[in-house]
């Protein structure tokens, strides 16, 4: 695949079977990811691979996040939320490594450059042919998720790359004129 219909023609795809990414296939997205613009070479980010049983561990986080939410949160709600990690054969969740104080690497900068690492991720899965989607909402910023996910005091969590081959057709990609999005100082 070329560059530019890479750049054009990415989607996200929410359906997702299996089997999980190959180990040669992961290699060339960890190696995407390691490329993302990073301010002094920090690389301020890591990874979670998490398939097999760590889905089902996974979705025993999301579950728990519900009800501690809402202690009288019914079972077939905490099922579905035990489910949701089972929507891809593999997800691997990003997590930014945030070192404080840096005057000239500040917080947002570290984040932005963990941002590009999975966005980079997504790229590499689609140039291959993988499925991709990259989910956040509640159990992306639940504290109690990333505890479970051992994250450290100054580490956050970006989001989770939900991956697999793709099961279905990609949708559509919505045309959108460049022109709307721009304002030109000359």
């Amino acid at each position: 695949m070329d560059a530019m219909t890479l750049l054009h023609q990415r989607r996200s795809m929410g359906k997702l079977a299996g089997p999980a990414p190959t180990a040669e296939q992961l290699d060339a997205i960890y190696r995407a990811a390691l490329r993302a613009p990073d301010h002094k070479e920090m690389t301020p980010y890591r990874f979670i691979e998490i398939s097999g049983e760590g889905l089902d561990r996974l979705g025993e986080l999301f579950a728990r996040s519900d009800y501690q939410a809402n202690p009288h949160i019914d079972d077939g709600n905490l099922d579905a939320a035990r489910k949701k990690p089972k929507r891809a054969p593999m997800i691997i969740a990003v997590i930014a490594r945030i070192t404080p104080d840096l005057p000239k690497v500040p917080p947002v900068e570290q984040l932005i450059s963990a941002g590009c690492a999975a966005h980079a991720m997504l790229y590499a899965a689609f140039a291959q042919g993988l499925g991709a989607m990259w989910r956040t909402g509640t159990y992306a910023h639940d504290k109690s998720v990333w505890r479970g996910l051992g994250l450290g005091e100054h580490e956050e969590l970006i989001g989770y790359l939900y991956l697999g081959q793709v099961g279905g057709r990609y949708p559509e990609a919505p045309s959108r004129d460049p022109e709307a999005y721009l304002e030109r100082w000359r």
